[in-house]
């Protein structure tokens, strides 16, 4: 019988988030990344969430679900469009990362000026279409930003009061006198959109699917909960009144608190969950496949009252899991959907799961401290699922490995045959082994870093998101070396 559900065959995936690029954005490193992974055999390249960030650059705190990050927007493709001129395109050198975003910024203002003085008959039809079709999303999102730029970057919350309660003759006053800034956002929206559909197409065209990540929760200063504050558990003055976060764990004696709002579930359900459908067919026009980070929040979520300063007084309230990916797969059909079921995961988690065949996650950083029963041991895995050496949230496999003591590194090694090969390329050998149809390498664990290369600790507010890698730090031998490892395995 043939394979059901989104993963049809074994593939070899890598990770890496376009910021993780050495130029940060989707020019022509992205497209040397995307040959790279040709030239290997992968078939899959798994990005984190694109959505434009806060100050911290958390992309699992976006401030829409929807908007594309302007941040990445390559100056050399929109100079060879013509819309900026090409000594606008370099970079300042040398810049630090504040005086690398106003560049960005820069940039994005400048192309736009271009735009308006040179774009074809065919490009301006193409904006409006763009503006038009996404405007469910779009006009608000645009005049959220211009707005949030006026009062200094100040949550939406903290504007003055008709503003932040959307009094209509507000808005309508805000949209005549901020027109500029609000085509400005619109404009980077269709830039962003056509760059990152242009890298699509380029990759699926060498063989290569795009996989993506959509977190469960928004940021409380989005548009999306300034536009819709019905679908979220706010007090009258918009204020959360209970967070999200997940208990004590792996990554935290405390828990983690994230801030997130909650929401109304019992509202959504009113209208079908138009939000999250509209919400779902954003993320399938920009990727193949989508990870939903956090899944076992659907079935069950960690409420944390917003007075806690941690995650430990919070409790387990039941989501409608259930009602919610029955009307997305009645609108998505197959639903090409990978659940996160990592952390604390009950049988109704995996239950919810399986009624609607989605894969699941296995991560060999948590494989061996623990019994037999471990489900991340690869004796224990699953053909539909998806295999990990460690995600973005773990240290690098070289860094954790070196931090193990040295009992647990020896039964490490023990379990794997105490083959010769160093770390990390012997857990990379051991994901490809695996029986899961997917195995996905963090692009750290293929150069063979350490913890210094570490993209996120979970738990923590700074110097996360940052890391990049250089193409000198690429042995010329990397590609051929992992394209006989997928075909070893069976993953080409």
């Amino acid at each position: 019988m043939s394979p059901s559900g989104p993963l049809k065959r074994r593939q070899g995936g890598v990770l890496l988030h376009p910021t993780s690029l050495p130029s940060g954005d989707l020019g022509p490193d992205a497209y040397h990344f995307a040959d790279f992974l040709a030239a290997a055999g992968v078939g899959v390249w798994q990005v984190l969430p694109l959505g434009a960030t806060h100050s911290d650059r958390s992309p699992y705190q976006c401030l829409s679900v929807h908007a594309g990050n302007p941040q990445m927007i390559s100056p050399t493709l929109a100079a060879e469009r013509g819309w900026l001129r090409p000594e606008l395109a370099q970079p300042p050198v040398p810049a630090d990362e504040a005086e690398l975003g106003a560049w960005r910024r820069q940039v994005c203002l400048q192309a736009h000026e271009g735009f308006q003085r040179g774009a074809t008959a065919e490009d301006r039809q193409a904006l409006e279409a763009f503006c038009a079709t996404e405007s469910f999303w779009l006009d608000d999102y645009a005049l959220y930003v211009a707005l949030r730029r006026r009062y200094d970057l100040l949550p939406w919350s903290e504007w003055p009061a008709k503003l932040r309660d959307r009094d209509p003759r507000a808005l309508n006053a805000a949209r005549k006198s901020l027109s500029e800034a609000v085509a400005q956002e619109r404009f980077e929206q269709f830039l962003f959109a056509q760059q990152w559909q242009a890298l699509r197409s380029h990759a699926n065209g060498r063989g290569v699917s795009l996989f993506g990540d959509m977190p469960i929760f928004v940021a409380y200063d989005s548009a999306d909960v300034w536009a819709r504050r019905e679908y979220f558990d706010l007090d009258e003055h918009g204020r959360p009144r209970t967070v999200a976060g997940v208990p004590p764990d792996y990554f935290s004696a405390t828990g983690q608190r994230w801030g997130n709002p909650h929401y109304r579930w019992e509202v959504m359900a009113q209208d079908g969950y138009r939000w999250w459908l509209e919400r779902m067919g954003s993320q399938l026009r920009l990727y193949d496949l989508v990870r939903i980070d956090h899944f076992r929040g659907f079935e069950a979520y960690w409420e944390i009252p917003a007075s806690e300063a941690t995650a430990v007084g919070g409790h387990w309230v039941k989501a409608p899991g259930q009602p919610l990916f029955a009307a997305l797969h009645e609108r998505f059909d197959p639903l090409p959907v990978v659940a996160e079921d990592l952390g604390e995961i009950t049988q109704e988690v995996l239950d919810l799961r399986d009624r609607f065949g989605l894969p699941g996650m296995r991560v060999l950083h948590f494989a061996f401290d623990g019994g037999a029963d471990n489900v991340h041991l690869p004796y224990n895995h699953e053909p539909n699922s998806v295999v990990y050496t460690g995600t973005h949230d773990n240290d690098t496999t070289l860094g954790w490995f070196q931090a193990l003591p040295e009992g647990l590194r020896q039964r490490i090694y023990d379990y794997l045959d105490m083959s010769p090969e160093p770390m990390p390329w012997l857990l990379v050998r051991c994901a490809l082994a695996s029986v899961a149809r997917l195995a996905v390498i963090p692009m750290q664990d293929l150069l063979g870093l350490d913890s210094a290369h570490r993209m996120n600790r979970p738990g923590t507010t700074e110097g996360n998101w940052r890391w990049r890698f250089q193409w000198e730090q690429v042995p010329a031998d990397t590609a051929g070396r992992f394209r006989h490892l997928l075909e070893l395995y069976g993953r080409l």
